[in-house]
């Protein structure tokens, strides 16, 4: 059993954020919605008009945020907490996060990228303008960040939320201090766009870029402390693993791999797939995390219909699971690193037992599916789908 949302605008990305608040964030094309359940108690939504923007949040209270199509805006509406209902846009119920001053919409101001810090009072979001908003919880604009000279693609706050990280399309990326709100490093020394960033701890990280290449950079070092070099196209992602000893990466040229700071050729270079690979995630398991008796694995989806399970620590595939007949879009491991959920664009979620590499349960959609996340308990999974509707679905039934 579970719930639906709905929404006229297609819904691109879903996350649950792993605090106490579980929030879940959801990426769209264009403007939004309709239905809203009982069990998602805190929803924010932001939606960008041609990249991708749209979040959710559950925790206390119910908050609504939307953007209509083309107006560079998000929208925090206020929701009560109940039983499912319809939720009517109105502009006097709710907080506007204006992108552009006066009237007139600037397309150019299209938000491309969110991230909250990890308390949840503070939403970053990056802009095609090449700006860095920063958002109270209420809708407030507290700082705009000038620095880019292009859209900004990544943006993410570190864990103890004194640095805020961003890349662009500029090549570059910058690293803001939360306190003054200023510039405290910009590296520039990728030769193209900034595809994605992530922070190792709370100093240091990692960019990729359509460069092909990947650094590894630590805030005060006038050059990359580390730099990887091997994949033959453009790095669509990269990951750190749950101990920020290893870091995964996946590409255009059909492969992922696996990078150790302690040399620099790569420590695996996995090429079991047969078209490009569009995101990878790292387990919740082995030393470090809390599920330290259970092995680190990685998992890859790709165009090719497939997902492959590696096993890190031996550097060999575990499983292909090969239940799809469409690319797959996302992954996600559940809290306890015993099942996998898959979205696929022809329209499937399947929930794999890890353990045994098989299919468990399916839930079949009326859309193709662009993400899929867990709740922090594990127990329900929220997908998003092309046909405007987000389901929220209970794992134990």
């Amino acid at each position: 059993e579970g719930v639906e949302i709905s929404f006229p605008c297609n819904i691109w990305l879903l996350k649950f954020k792993p605090d106490n608040l579980h929030f879940p964030f959801i990426y769209s094309f264009y403007p939004i919605p309709h239905r809203i359940c009982e069990s998602l108690v805190y929803i924010f939504l932001l939606v960008v008009t041609k990249l991708f923007i749209v979040c959710i949040l559950v925790g206390l209270y119910c908050y609504f945020v939307l953007a209509r199509s083309g107006d560079s805006t998000a929208r925090i509406w206020t929701i009560p907490d109940g039983p499912c209902g319809s939720i009517q846009s109105s502009p006097a119920s709710g907080h506007v996060l204006k992108h552009f001053k006066g009237r007139t919409n600037e397309k150019s101001k299209d938000v491309t990228t969110l991230d909250w810090n990890g308390e949840g009072t503070l939403l970053a979001t990056g802009s095609y303008d090449g700006q860095a908003r920063i958002w109270s919880r209420d809708g407030e604009l507290k700082q705009t960040l000038f620095k880019h000279k292009g859209p900004i693609f990544s943006l993410k706050w570190n864990r103890k939320g004194d640095f805020l990280l961003s890349g662009s399309v500029d090549k570059t990326a910058i690293v803001w201090d939360t306190k003054t709100w200023e510039c405290k490093q910009q590296f520039e020394f990728h030769s193209a766009p900034t595809l994605d960033v992530d922070w190792r701890n709370n100093n240091s990280f990692a960019t990729c870029s359509t460069d092909n290449m990947i650094y590894v950079c630590k805030i005060g070092d006038p050059r990359p402390v580390k730099t990887f070099s091997g994949h033959q196209s453009e790095v669509n992602a990269i990951k750190w693993d749950p101990t920020g000893s290893l870091l995964a990466s996946c590409s255009d040229d059909w492969t992922a791999k696996i990078w150790s700071v302690k040399q620099d050729k790569c420590v695996y270079d996995f090429k079991e797939h047969t078209k490009e690979i569009y995101t990878i995630r790292w387990s919740p398991t082995g030393p470090g995390t809390n599920n330290p008796n259970q092995q680190l694995l990685l998992a890859s989806a790709s165009f090719d219909s497939s997902i492959k399970l590696w096993e890190v620590e031996k550097g060999h595939l575990l499983y292909s699971l090969a239940g799809h007949r469409q690319p797959v879009y996302s992954v996600a491991f559940s809290p306890d690193g015993e099942y996998l959920a898959s979205g696929s664009l022809d329209q499937s979620l399947h929930i794999w037992s890890v353990k045994e590499g098989r299919i468990l349960k399916t839930f079949r959609g009326s859309g193709g599916i662009f993400e899929v996340c867990w709740n922090k308990e594990g127990s329900k999974i929220a997908a998003c789908f092309s046909n405007n509707t987000v389901c929220v679905m209970d794992f134990r039934m």
